[in-house]
């Protein structure tokens, strides 16, 4: 029965990873990010024996935590985070808390979309803690309705609760690098 449903786990589970060489991303395929941006590829845990049952289970988290938050915004973000939990963003304080993650993931998913793809996780040897890694974009729109993309790398730490379930401990993100020569472009007149 276990094997039956790791075997379905396995099946069922695959993961869209920013594009990377052959070597430090086995078993990859040419394909497409699910918000549509291209150079994306799919990672089968099929054809990656690296993907031990713990690291499934992390990614099945991670999966699990990108649908609530695609659905219910940031209510449904700040859910998913321990009472002790930890975000860390660009330039900003740490926010400390869940309390306070709520607190600041007001937004609404009709008004921000944030959407994320692992690239990566590990687990304890425990199987108790872990990290996921990867790319994210968030989209939104100014005040005169033009598009805001952000996009960056982030990590998400996870850990095991006495009663078995699982949230986030630690969450950090960074911005990735502006395009090389919009450091210097001048504003356009709208």
């Amino acid at each position: 029965m276990l094997l039956r449903a790791c075997f379905l786990t396995l099946s069922l589970t695959a993961v869209a990873v920013a594009q990377q060489t052959p070597a430090t991303a086995p078993g990859t395929v040419p394909g497409t990010a699910p918000d549509g941006s291209s150079g994306y590829r799919l990672v089968s845990p099929l054809v990656n024996p690296t993907f031990t049952p713990g690291i499934l289970h992390l990614l099945e988290l991670e999966s699990k935590f990108a649908e609530d938050v695609a659905k219910g915004g940031g209510k449904a973000f700040a859910k998913w985070f321990a009472e002790d939990a930890v975000t860390l963003s660009n330039g900003k304080p740490a926010v400390l808390g869940r309390g306070a993650i709520a607190a600041q993931a007001n937004w609404d998913a009709k008004d921000y979309s944030l959407t994320w793809t692992p690239q990566g996780a590990q687990m304890s040897s425990a199987n108790d803690m872990g990290y996921t890694w990867g790319h994210y974009t968030g989209r939104s729109k100014d005040a005169n309705g033009h598009p805001i993309v952000t996009s960056g790398r982030y990590i998400t730490v996870w850990k095991k609760l006495q009663d078995g379930s699982w949230k986030v401990a630690l969450d950090a993100s960074a911005d990735d690098a502006p395009d090389s020569g919009s450091c210097c472009a001048l504003p356009q007149p709208e």
